[in-house]
């Protein structure tokens, strides 16, 4: 084989090997082709049948991106007093604000950016709390990329009716948000018994719930259930025009009746206030309760708030008459006397040595120290006697007294429609522990827990549950879906035992050593019980000082058979002018009159509410027409502003106020600072809420200086620096 041959052949096994090698490699390739197509058309398949890949729905998918879910609000439930008043309603707020941006555009494509800033700031200065230029300032923020901007305070909150004012304008660029809100049209009116809501959550457009009180009792029944909307959007997410459909049906909030009579309710506020003002408790609570049904019909405390403004909501942040636990002092005298009579261990003609005794290595004494010497036991209830209460528990005993106690459901919750109720609590470890209990001392309640004990009394024997609601009501179909009636939770005595303990109430009242003689209303036959209990110290013991106490009465009316029972406590009135039961004979005397006259004749009905003036609407009135109506009514008038129209006030309309108080009138225009000259303290108080600054007081009385000459447009950082000195 020659070299050319060989050099044949050998490129012809390299090329049978290229070619296997070929065929091979297109083989490989041929597969993998075959094998992804047949992949794709398993996927492909597999997403035209299920819709879905790797679990996730692409319809759904694609439904999300061109659509738009949005939640409708279902209408909160209102809350009405018994007879049908509204005391708690829906209401809607609107915030504003002014979009810049020049890429802004509606639904059609049409600019949405404000391009009149002149004419937009002097509608808003004519509806709001802002002057023009203020207005202009926010028009033309630093910011030159600002998309959109708000109006502070001024433009947040608004009332409806004003947002229809602007909106009328028709102001390119102004657009508004709105928020689901809540009316109290009452102002201070039981407000931390019916309580308050707050937005569920930051984000706009969110539903409300309750917080305290009823509003928090029953949110779940008040709320209702929310529902959507589902629309179709653009590539730019504009919802087009027609596409709204209804994606689940909202359901509305029942409305909850409660027990309150608003009349009395009224009058109590009306009395408590003054009480507040003229003596200034620590704490301060008023209780109407309906003897024969539980029905409570009027229920306050001091301090309260607003809960249309907030004003005082930070120390008051709670419901006192059942989350706060106490001594009750002398008021529990009437359980002890109770259990002795009813144990069969009360000997009225039994003498005993007042003034002190010595209960195992403790001395208890009289609120008398010295005593009356050696008296019957007749006249230890009226007289208030501890020793006298002692020599009741020591003769029944510690076991027999206890019984009683847990009769009367010392140490348990009452089960009243309200939330965060504490349950008390009895100290019965040691001799004088077991002792002082007879006399309101180491054992511990809620007001709400007097009131139940002491029905049994007015009730021949029956204890009857506290109530606070009446009913609730599908706001549909009208029907009542939850009603509550009278609930007897025990029969701690007998009757004839009761009448004994009213009888001595009375005598409470009558009796020439009676400690309740200042409650001797005339033609009002009243039996009472008055209570002094020592409050503890943070440091052990108790404090002292002639204020450092709870003073109290419990009384019912008319006693023989009582209709109603009156409980009112005070807690270290800090100016302690006049003697404790004084002091709260001015909310006791009068309201007991209006009880026992309410509804005999509308005369009685009438003299017993004029006392009081309702605040009315001055809102978007003008300020000449506004200050007439306010003097026409015996008020006085504070104009804050340069503007000639109404756009805030305080009190708010609906409020009641006595005479010669003062209405301060928040106007259009620049906010600018009055004449505080002759102010009370009160009124001060009332200029910081409409405004909104930060006002430091010193001294009491009425204003002599202030920090900001009148006239002076308050900026918004502004601190103002109030001096009062008594009229004195």
């Amino acid at each position: 084989m020659n070299f050319s041959n060989f050099r044949r052949i050998i490129k012809n096994n390299l090329s049978d090997k290229k070619r296997r090698n070929a065929t091979i490699v297109g083989i490989i390739i041929g597969a993998v082709t075959i094998l992804s197509f047949s992949v794709f058309i398993g996927q492909f398949s597999s997403v035209a049948i299920t819709k879905s890949k790797d679990g996730i729905n692409l319809s759904d998918r694609t439904k999300l991106k061109y659509q738009k879910v949005q939640k409708v609000n279902a209408k909160r439930g209102d809350i009405f007093d018994s007879t049908g008043n509204v005391i708690a309603g829906e209401s809607t707020i609107y915030n504003v604000y002014a979009v810049l941006s020049k890429k802004a555009t509606d639904e059609n494509g049409k600019p949405a950016y404000v391009n009149n800033k002149e004419k937009v700031a002097e509608v808003l200065s004519d509806n709001l709390a802002i002057s023009k230029e203020q207005a202009l300032k926010f028009l033309n923020p630093s910011d030159k990329g600002a998309y959109q901007v708000e109006f502070g305070s001024a433009g947040r909150g608004i009332s409806i009716e004003a947002k229809k004012k602007i909106a009328s304008k028709n102001l390119q660029g102004i657009q508004f948000t709105e928020l689901p809100s809540r009316s109290y049209p009452n102002g201070v009116f039981a407000t931390n018994l019916v309580g308050i809501t707050k937005s569920k959550s930051s984000d706009t457009g969110s539903n409300i719930s309750g917080v305290m009180g009823i509003e928090k009792y029953f949110n779940k029944v008040l709320s209702g259930k929310d529902g959507e909307t589902v629309s179709k959007v653009d590539s730019n997410n504009n919802i087009l025009p027609g596409s709204q459909t209804v994606g689940k049906q909202s359901e509305n909030g029942s409305n909850v009746y409660l027990t309150l009579n608003s009349k009395v309710q009224q009058y109590v506020e009306v009395l408590s206030q003054n009480v507040e003002e003229k003596y200034d408790p620590k704490n301060l609570q008023v209780i109407v309760m309906n003897a024969k049904t539980g029905a409570i019909e009027a229920a306050t405390q001091r301090p309260t708030f607003n809960p249309s403004t907030g004003k005082g909501l930070e120390n008051s942040w709670r419901d006192t008459l059942v989350e706060d636990q106490y001594e009750p002092g002398s008021v529990m005298k009437i359980l002890t006397l109770s259990a002795s009579i009813d144990s069969e261990h009360y000997n009225p003609n039994e003498y005993f040595n007042s003034g002190s005794v010595e209960i195992g290595s403790r001395k208890i004494s009289d609120w008398d120290k010295a005593g009356w010497g050696s008296i019957p036991l007749s006249q230890a209830f009226p007289r208030s006697s501890n020793v006298g209460m002692v020599t009741l528990e020591q003769e029944m005993g510690a076991k027999t007294w206890l019984k009683y106690m847990k009769d009367f459901h010392m140490g348990q919750k009452t089960g009243i429609e309200l939330p965060g109720e504490v349950p008390g609590m009895i100290s019965f470890d040691h001799a004088s522990d077991q002792a002082m209990t007879s006399f309101g001392q180491s054992v511990n309640v809620n007001a709400i827990q007097m009131l139940q004990a002491i029905s049994a009394i007015a009730n021949n024997g029956v204890m009857i549950q506290p109530q606070i609601v009446k009913k609730v009501v599908d706001p549909t179909t009208g029907k009542t879906t939850q009603k509550f009636k009278t609930n007897e939770v025990g029969k701690p005595i007998k009757a004839s035992t009761a009448k004994q303990v009213r009888n001595a109430m009375r005598e409470v009242v009558t009796a020439d050593y009676g400690t309740g003689r200042v409650y001797d209303v005339p033609d009002v036959e009243v039996g009472v019980k008055t209570g002094t209990a020592q409050i503890a110290s943070p440091t052990g013991g108790y404090l002292t000082g002639s204020s450092n106490y709870i003073f109290s009465v419990a009384g019912m009316v008319p006693y023989k058979d009582p209709k109603y029972i009156v409980y009112i406590t005070m807690k270290q009135p800090q100016l302690m002018t006049e003697g404790a039961e004084q002091m709260i004979s001015e909310i006791f005397n009068p309201l007991v009159t209006r009880l026992v006259n309410q509804g005999d004749t509308p005369i009685e009905s009438t003299n017993a509410s004029s006392q009081y003036i309702t605040v009315p609407n001055l809102l978007n009135k003008s300020v000449d027409d506004a200050s007439k109506e306010v003097e026409k009514l015996g008020l006085q008038t504070g104009i804050i502003g340069t503007g000639n129209k109404i756009v805030q006030q305080i009190p708010t309309s609906g409020d009641k106020v006595m005479s010669g108080q003062r209405i301060v009138l928040l106007t259009n225009g620049a906010m600018t600072m009055p004449d505080l000259t002759g102010w009370s303290k009160n009124d001060v108080l009332k200029f910081a809420e409409i405004t909104g600054k930060t006002v430091q007081t010193k001294g009491d009385g009425y204003v002599t200086k202030q920090s900001i000459k009148s006239d002076k447009v308050l900026e918004d950082k502004t601190k103002i620096v109030i001096t009062l000195k008594d009229a004195n």
